[in-house]
């Protein structure tokens, strides 16, 4: 995709165009830090409220599909509108779901929390995955797809971490996390309102928000090939936020929030690490080296699960969250390198499709079967379905002859 030169508004002050891709980062990593910034506090709200796990994982899940119906639906939006509108409505409407975390009464205002979430990140994902592209400088091609799928990762990492930590040593710990939150999203509409617009207006809005899911013929066999190991790292996400401080606390013994929240950043920040080890590689051995890691880091997790072995269960969440950031860099450039320009919503709106329904359904159906057969079989019977994914990934892969590099 060209770079789009904008044309600053007169009387305007915009922010340098290195400063404006940095900012788009660094809010794409808010974003996402605040999407695992609860997973520490369920547990918390689990003995406040008294719900079950399966509520647990319905409350997470109501996120992944918030965000996938904006992301279907508005997702392009910002190519008629303009992207710093759709980014400003969007932030506003992440302050508003930190609002209600920090007023949250019971289970019914952390539904409406996280479904506000879900929508106000979707709603922002395909502006900033759009605005990347847009201001990245001309010689560094792909930093703008590296830098969304890192600070995607890192943002994850720590959410879960400092939410973890403020949870433990610091007052208010159901609120506090989300009030600085909420700060720092509403002051970032004041930074989207100083960047410059990339994307001019033009007509086709009403008709950009119907959605589009769809993949060319000539991906398909690409797609089917990634498919496993897009379910796998995906549902290894699900899983890990909604139900992994849980398990943590069970294996390690210990009941500590900052602890939950080091293993989430242990696996999401080797996400990122991931990512920017198998850059430089073909998108194929990306994969296969993704889903290798992911297969061997859940069988360590099992081992670490079944037997209570707190060492394999760390060092397998690590290697498996190297393997989750390898494989999502790999999918992704597997598949959308072959898309025409007109094509490309309608692909990166079915990855996203295929990814948050593994991201959402198998964790509610985990927290379903564990509050009835326990948390550790539902554990085990989870890594198990992820290793045979990966196995049957890594197959598929071998059968493809190598294409060339995007």
């Amino acid at each position: 995709m060209n770079r789009l030169h904008p044309a600053p508004a007169r009387g305007r002050p915009f922010l340098p165009h290195a400063a404006a891709f940095w900012l788009l980062g660094a809010i794409q990593l808010l974003l996402l830090a605040a999407a695992s910034a609860p997973s520490p506090l369920y547990p918390v709200y689990q003995a406040h409220w008294g719900f079950s796990a399966a509520t647990t994982t319905v409350v997470f899940s109501l996120y992944a599909i918030g965000l996938l119906l904006a992301l279907t639906v508005v997702g392009a939006l910002s190519d008629h509108v303009g992207r710093r509108p759709v980014l400003a409505v969007s932030l506003l409407l992440e302050t508003g779901a930190m609002a209600i975390f920090v007023t949250a009464g019971g289970v019914g205002s952390l539904l409406l929390a996280r479904t506000l979430q879900g929508l106000a990140t979707g709603a922002a994902t395909g502006a900033i995955s759009a605005g990347l592209v847009d201001l990245q400088p001309s010689h560094r091609p792909h930093l703008g797809a590296l830098v969304n799928s890192v600070s995607s990762l890192l943002g994850l990492a720590s959410g879960a971490l400092g939410s973890g930590l403020l949870v433990q040593y610091a007052p208010a710990p159901t609120t506090l996390v989300f009030v600085l939150l909420g700060a720092v999203f509403a002051v970032s509409v004041v930074g989207v309102a100083l960047m410059p617009e990339t994307a001019a207006r033009r007509s086709g809005a009403l008709a950009s928000l119907r959605p589009r899911v769809s993949v060319p013929h000539r991906a398909r066999p690409h797609f089917v090939a990634i498919a496993p190991s897009l379910v796998a790292l995906w549902a290894l996400g699900g899983f890990s936020l909604s139900l992994g401080p849980a398990l943590t606390a069970d294996v390690l013994h210990v009941h500590d929030h900052v602890i939950a929240g080091v293993v989430i950043g242990l696996l999401t920040g080797m996400g990122a690490v991931g990512s920017l080890a198998l850059q430089p590689r073909e998108p194929r051995q990306a994969l296969t080296a993704g889903s290798l890691a992911l297969a061997v880091g859940m069988t360590l997790t099992l081992i670490g699960v079944s037997a209570g072995v707190p060492a394999a269960y760390l060092l397998g969440t690590a290697v498996a969250g190297f393997g989750w950031g390898a494989a999502l860099l790999g999918s992704f450039r597997t598949v959308v390198p072959l898309a025409e320009a007109e094509e490309r919503a309608g692909v990166l709106s079915t990855l996203y499709v295929v990814g948050y329904l593994a991201f959402s359904l198998p964790a509610i159906a985990a927290g379903v079967i564990a509050t009835r057969f326990g948390l550790h079989r539902t554990a085990d019977g989870y890594a198990t379905i992820l290793i045979l994914l990966s196995v049957v990934a890594i197959a598929l892969l071998s059968g493809r002859r190598r294409h060339p590099k995007p």
